[in-house]
């Protein structure tokens, strides 16, 4: 196994985990390829800055998060499911908590100490970190990885090799997509990418007022041509030109298929604990406690302040008309609104705003079981550059490093 060259491209936290596996392994020398000045750019950004490392879930709950390809990960998942991955984490000094529906965070909140933890597991592993370098090409002769051409011109040998470049969301921190370029000089198909886990745009008027209101235990459904496709409880926020929250990120999953041919739309449902019989028996016992009240003045106890002014108008209500004129007609309009106030989606916020993308080197050519093409001999895939995306709660992470990891091992062998 010795002075056997494993070249990783991409130190993300798909490539830094592949990298330390195949170190681990006894593979020497190991050296990592990244473009930026720096490791880890994507994963210290993710989670809000906080990064949600993996989901405290068994491999068949984190499958059941996975919407396409999930057998594929089977293997790996595996090999290093969430439980390795918070011995792993708590092994290199970086302390875990346990949150709301499992997530898993460094006890810091801090993504940055997730990043140099790594860092100085790299080095302790003697891992070559070659920074502000470009992959340009991958060197195959007669079906068999030989090394990497550079963008600046030099080449170097390499027995395996990992493309862990990433997908095209977030190009800021860059991952543009190289990967795929790579993969199909190497002949192999890359399925259509799409932005996923995206904030959802939509167009009506009275969206921007509601900027930066974040709705907690609401429902909400995701409809393509009058059809359900998606139901949720839990959290969402508005943003100057739509939604987005953990709820309408997990959406735009189900939606971005959809969304140049056909009409989609959004259902929000303030009360998703009422039933409309019981929330009318509510409204009628608020409307009669308040009846010399003006219509305005009636909704404090059912939503929050910033929606007040935008249900009202919505609903047609005069917002001074009292309330013991309000005709019943009108307040079953306003049950309707509370239970399913809809809005228009035309579009998402596009890569730069995904949390991951969604599409890539087709799981058909590479091998479950050890992350290696099927056409060329001796070059691996691992992370988001494959057509594998999961929903949000840790899983798209937990992913990452579970193919890091098998490559890493199996490039070692």
């Amino acid at each position: 196994m010795a002075n056997k060259t494993i070249i990783v491209i991409g130190g993300g936290a798909s490539g830094m985990m592949a990298a330390l596996s195949a170190a681990g392994a006894g593979a020497s020398p190991v050296v990592i390829y990244e473009k930026n000045g720096s490791l880890g750019r994507k994963l210290r950004i993710t989670g809000k800055g906080r990064c949600n490392l993996t989901n405290a879930a068994d491999v068949r709950e984190i499958l059941s998060n996975v919407p396409d390809n999930a057998e594929f990960l089977y293997s790996s998942l595996s090999g290093f499911g969430s439980a390795a991955v918070i011995e792993f984490f708590n092994g290199i000094g970086v302390a875990t908590k346990i949150e709301r529906g499992r997530r898993v965070f460094p006890a810091s909140d801090s993504a940055g100490d997730v990043v140099k933890a790594l860092e100085s597991e790299l080095k302790r592993r003697r891992v070559e970190i070659i920074y502000n370098g470009a992959v340009g090409a991958l060197i195959i002769n007669e079906g068999k990885i030989s090394g990497v051409r550079l963008r600046s011109g030099g080449e170097r040998r390499a027995d395996a090799v990992c493309v862990a470049t990433g997908g095209a969301s977030y190009p800021g921190t860059g991952s543009n997509g190289d990967g795929y370029a790579l993969a199909k000089q190497a002949g192999h198909m890359v399925t259509a990418i799409r932005p996923s886990l995206v904030p959802l745009v939509s167009d009506e008027n009275w969206i921007k007022d509601l900027e930066g209101l974040t709705l907690k235990n609401v429902g909400l459904a995701a409809f393509v041509n009058g059809k359900k496709i998606y139901s949720e409880t839990g959290e969402m926020l508005f943003t100057s030109r739509g939604v987005s929250g953990p709820l309408a990120l997990t959406a735009s999953r189900y939606t971005s298929d959809f969304l140049d041919s056909e009409p989609v739309v959004l259902s929000i449902d303030f009360k998703p604990a009422l039933d409309e019989k019981t929330l009318d028996a509510r409204l009628m016992r608020e409307f009669a406690a308040l009846s010399n009240r003006d219509f305005i003045n009636s909704l404090a106890g059912l939503f929050p302040c910033r929606l007040i002014p935008v249900v009202a108008s919505l609903s047609g209500i005069p917002e001074r008309k009292k309330i013991n004129s309000v005709t019943r007609e009108e307040r079953l309009r306003l049950l309707k609104l509370i239970k399913n106030l809809r809005l228009r989606v035309t579009g998402t916020e596009g890569f730069g705003q995904a949390v991951i993308t969604r599409g890539g080197v087709s799981v058909k050519e590479i091998n479950p079981s050890t992350m290696e093409s099927r056409l060329v001999k001796g070059l691996y895939f691992s992370g988001e550059v494959i057509d594998v995306d999961a929903l949000t709660g840790g899983y798209n992470l937990q992913i990452a490093f579970s193919t890091g990891v098998l490559a890493g091992r199996r490039m070692a062998r």
